[in-house]
């Protein structure tokens, strides 16, 4: 990992590289590099960095508030953030410039959509969850079990139909231009508290266990129905939370607790993969209409060449970096920390399923079915991704389902 790398570089000293070359290259300089990180080195990518970016002065600066995310974790959690912008500034030859703003300095999960739909910031990275209180038809993607697998998930953002069903109304309803996103499914990541309990395998081992739930309203839906106590709690407190024993577990994904610096204090992750975690990026539907047709053939094409970048990354890392593989490599987070994988069998989902799903209890499902039905100017929304998700074999691997230009459908 990067945090490992740069050991060698003190605070200080990085500190003072982003004050001479500013963070945004001095932190795209430091991904670039492999190996051991030493200050002369670090130095010289953030010179060479910040002299190809400005070396020409832009036509366009926009700035990227990536909730908090930080080059460190981005090599954990590949969410294809600074991949995005160090492509687009080269495909532009420095017209756009990015300015790259992570760490919840400029926005966090919970209000990134909403200060790029006030103008603060151009570009976001957050999870569609946590973002579906600003922007609330990014519900469409949560309902239960709608997704198999993550390479349905990885299909359906390259499909033609993404750009109908997601893509078209997330630009009509709330200004917004829906790039690129990492894909996994959300579990139940346990505290400290299950650590010596037997490994889960049944939701109904949970019954009545009390779990935090990001922003989405159809999470909270299905929670309610596995009896997992749905509990709103941010998630720049979850960590807490989970450490004081607050709450018996949390919603979210192997990547998230990763990423996040969760390991620590999770003992189970629990794979219900019962609905999406999807860390998104994207872009204000104002900024992207100022940019002028070439220039936004340039955004779609570096968002193309990071949903690729994503894809194959993302997936190395959950089994290398993250842990989340049986059997877990040595090294990874969840192995020093002891985190099992509570792995569901297909009986198990299937009995999940059945108690949480639309497509098995569809009264509880009909009144936000019909809202984003009716937002989305008459589709069946559920029908409409339930079918595209199921358009590849349920054991297609993540890595290897084909990239497409979903805008070119």
């Amino acid at each position: 990992m990067l945090a490992d790398k740069l050991k060698s570089v003190s605070r200080r000293d990085v500190l003072r590289l982003t004050k001479q070359f500013g963070i945004s290259s001095t932190l795209m300089g430091a991904s670039a590099l492999t190996g051991a990180i030493t200050l002369p080195r670090l130095a010289e990518a953030a010179e060479s960095t910040y002299k190809k970016r400005f070396k020409l002065e832009p036509k366009f600066k926009l700035k990227f508030g990536a909730s908090g995310f930080t080059p460190q974790n981005l090599l954990i959690e590949r969410a294809g953030c600074l991949q995005f912008a160090n492509d687009l500034e080269e495909r532009t030859d420095g017209a756009i410039r990015v300015e790259f703003i992570g760490a919840n300095q400029i926005c966090g999960q919970l209000n990134c959509v909403k200060k790029t739909q006030q103008g603060i910031i151009d570009i976001y990275a957050a999870s569609t969850q946590n973002s579906a209180g600003g922007a609330p038809y990014l519900n469409v993607l949560d309902y239960a079990y709608m997704f198999p697998s993550r390479a349905s998930q990885y299909y359906f953002l390259y499909h033609p139909g993404s750009q109908k069903v997601l893509r078209d109304q997330m630009r009509k309803r709330h200004k917004i231009e829906f790039l690129f996103s990492h894909a996994e499914l959300r579990g139940i990541q346990l505290g400290l508290g299950w650590e010596k309990k037997p490994t889960v395998k049944s939701v109904t081992e949970l019954a009545g266990t009390k779990n935090r739930v990001t922003g989405t309203q159809l999470g909270r839906i299905a929670m309610t129905l596995m009896n997992l106590n749905p509990t709103p709690i941010a998630w720049s407190e979850t960590l807490d939370g989970l450490k004081q024993g607050l709450i018996d577990g949390a919603e979210t994904w192997a990547g998230a607790v990763a990423y996040a610096n969760m390991s620590p204090v999770v003992s189970q992750c629990v794979n219900l993969e019962f609905f999406c975690g999807t860390e998104h990026t994207a872009m204000s539907s104002a900024t992207f209409d100022k940019l002028g047709g070439e220039l936004q053939d340039d955004v779609m094409e570096s968002a193309y060449l990071a949903q690729v970048h994503v894809q194959a990354a993302n997936e190395a890392s959950l089994v290398n970096t993250v842990g989340f593989s049986d059997p877990q490599l040595p090294n990874t987070l969840f192995k020093k920390h002891n985190v099992r994988v509570a792995w569901m069998s297909e009986a198990a989902k299937k009995e999940a399923e059945e108690m949480c799903s639309p497509q098995h209890q569809p009264k509880e499902w009909e009144k936000w079915r019909e809202r984003l039905n009716n937002w989305s100017g008459g589709m069946d929304t559920y029908k409409f991704i339930y079918d595209i998700a199921r358009e590849i074999p349920k054991d297609t691997l993540a890595e290897n389902v084909e990239p497409r230009r979903w805008w070119k459908g």
